[in-house]
């Protein structure tokens, strides 16, 4: 179901809870305000804006991606002041483009316009508020866009394992906002874990608002991949012309329930399908934005680097994204599939987790079908750089990441196998020998080929969870009763990275080092810890630390394995790719989907 009267943004004026800052919503710039969810009362001689990062409408982007002429902006006023309509360039220059002047102690309704024809390179639109002797209020602000849309139904994909009070909250939240649920056909959640969602106090009470929109499901642990391919497969049961677009969500993000209306709004107005994309605001540091739109560097097997002049962590209460940016994918904490996208495409591919939702923005780009990652449509997600990149989870990243590759760059094998040695000898030598061996068992199955995907994943997270237990290093120990060893501050950035690695390489091979280490969490970079017998290493959850020291035997067993297993990369990585390339079409068809689900 669509918004009614072509509704496709709202302006509130607070946050959803507490814990977020209400400047991305509004800035007193004068005087005093108070501010409610959905009003705003300014005190005498007062001037607020919505020049914020959700109080903004992104006209480039409507520009750009719509067919649409114009946006209206209604709202309820009383009181005395101006209310104007603000406009940026790609500069952030202002304007004003429309206005209305008020004087009433009567509410009272007023409507603003502008044209969508001045930001095909960027720009925003806002509301002013500013008052003289007399204060002004004003309620329930609504952004609409006249004319035609795709009108077909919605619903939100929620995969979820062992993160029950988390998804629990999320559910709680849109089922708080009467509007947006009434926009959606279902709320499907795909439950993988052992703790149950459905297990909590709260939960029958958000079954009971919901109501029959809610469709929870339990599934074996496919990964992200296989709960919201779940997602995906339940919503497109039926026939093609009656598939809805899907809102796949993660389960532990805090959310701003009008992203969603945006997000199904934009994507019904879009003169092509387009993959919709939200943003990340950061849980831990809400004000600032991950990143503004995001691209690969597949030779280096990387992901989430910055598209050009893309907003990268920055605090948004300082600065916004008036330059419109084009993303090649965008990650599933909060991204709509449109349903032209998954009748030619098909479903993600069953690789567990990490780079599915790249694989799957990615695949869309060559077919033709853009991802359109949007200012303002954002959700709080867990920090990345609060996240150790030394986990069982990387296995996956580096893995998927080669199929990927494989699959859709240009696959210069000589490149990423350069890069996998040095990556190899780069964990080695800050003796991250659990990694090394991580690494090493990912490039195996990499060149195992399709049968590496055959269960969705399940097999490989219990061997790489065992792999790395065998290595001390790869667990986060407590703070307290750790060695007491002497603080050592890094040197600058080497200037040559290829040429100090070499030269540790050398001193791990004839046991030279610096002595022993306490190293904080911001200066763990290999050619700094790799100066040292041991290290204690503080992990980046700041939960705990990890505790290195250097094994001439095991770096010596690990180096020869690696290097064989990289030696045989080169060789056969061509002959992999052809297969993962055959294979596509069968790995993401409904039918093996159907296999893994068990729902035959």
């Amino acid at each position: 179901m669509m918004p009614e009267n072509g509704l496709v943004q709202r302006t509130f004026f607070a946050p959803p809870r507490d814990l977020e800052p209400g400047e991305l919503y509004y800035t007193a710039e004068r005087g005093v305000a108070v501010a409610e969810r959905r009003l705003i009362r300014v005190g005498p001689h007062g001037r607020v804006s919505t020049n914020t990062y959700f109080g903004r409408f992104p006209a480039a982007y409507w520009q750009r991606w719509t067919h649409a002429e114009q946006v209206f902006v209604t709202f309820e006023v009383h009181g005395g002041g101006l209310v104007r309509l603000m406009a940026s360039d790609t500069a952030g220059i202002q304007r004003a483009v429309d206005s209305v002047r008020v004087g009433t102690p009567e509410p009272r309704a007023c409507r603003l316009r502008a044209a969508l024809n001045q930001f095909a390179d960027g720009g925003a639109f806002w509301l002013e508020l500013s008052t003289g002797d007399v204060p002004l209020t004003v309620e329930d602000v609504r952004w609409t866009v006249p004319g035609p849309r795709r009108t077909r139904g919605a619903v939100v994909a929620i995969c979820t394992y062992n993160r029950a009070d988390d998804c629990l909250v999320t559910l709680r939240t849109l089922a708080g906002d009467a509007e947006c649920v009434a926009v959606l056909d279902a709320v499907y959640v795909v439950d993988q874990g052992a703790d149950p969602v459905c297990s909590r106090e709260g939960f029958a009470a958000v079954s009971d608002e919901l109501g029959p929109a809610l469709r929870y499901l339990r599934q074996q642990n496919l990964g992200g991949a296989g709960g919201f391919s779940r997602g995906l497969y339940e919503a497109t049961a039926g026939a093609p012309d009656r598939w809805p677009d899907v809102l796949l969500m993660d389960d532990d993000i805090a959310l701003e329930p009008d992203t969603v209306l945006r997000m199904i709004a934009f994507a019904a107005h879009t003169a092509t399908p387009a993959i919709v994309g939200g943003q990340m605001l950061q849980l831990l540091h809400p004000d600032r934005l991950h990143v503004g739109a995001e691209r690969t560097e597949l030779p280096r097997l990387r992901a989430g680097r910055p598209v050009p002049e893309a907003l990268h962590n920055a605090d948004l209460t300082e600065k916004n994204q008036d330059i419109r940016v084009d993303a090649e994918y965008n990650a599933w904490w909060s991204c709509l599939i449109p349903a032209e996208a998954l009748a030619k495409l098909g479903y993600p591919l069953p690789i567990f987790f990490q780079w599915d939702d790249i694989e799957y923005g990615l695949r869309a780009r060559a077919a033709g079908i853009p991802t359109v990652t949007m200012p303002g449509f954002g959700v709080w997600h867990a920090d990345f750089s609060w996240k150790d990149w030394d986990d069982w989870a990387r296995y996956f990243s580096l893995r998927n990441a080669l199929i990927v590759s494989a699959l859709h760059g240009e696959f210069d094998v000589r490149a990423t196998a350069r890069f996998l040695f040095a990556e190899l000898w780069r964990y080695l030598v800050s003796m991250r020998y659990g990694l090394a061996r991580t690494l090493i068992f990912a490039v195996e199955d990499f060149l195992r080929g399709p049968e590496c995907l055959a269960d969705g994943g399940a097999q490989a997270v219990a061997e790489v969870r065992k792999l790395r237990a065998e290595h001390r290093e790869t667990v986060v120990q407590p703070s307290c009763g750790a060695p007491v060893l002497p603080v050592r501050l890094p040197g600058p950035t080497p200037s040559k990275p290829g040429l100090v690695l070499l030269k540790r390489v050398l001193w791990h091979l004839v046991g030279r080092s610096s002595g022993d280490a306490t190293i904080a969490a911001r200066y763990n970079h290999w050619w700094h810890v790799s100066l040292f017998d041991t290290a204690v290493v503080t992990d980046p959850t700041q939960s705990g630390v990890r505790l290195r020291r250097r094994d001439q035997a095991q770096l010596r067993a690990i180096a020869y394995q690696g290097t064989r297993v990289v030696w045989r990369f080169a060789r056969e990585a061509r002959r992999a790719q052809s297969r993962y390339r055959h294979s596509l079409p069968e790995l993401t068809g409904r039918p093996n989907w159907t296999r893994l689900f068990d729902v035959g």
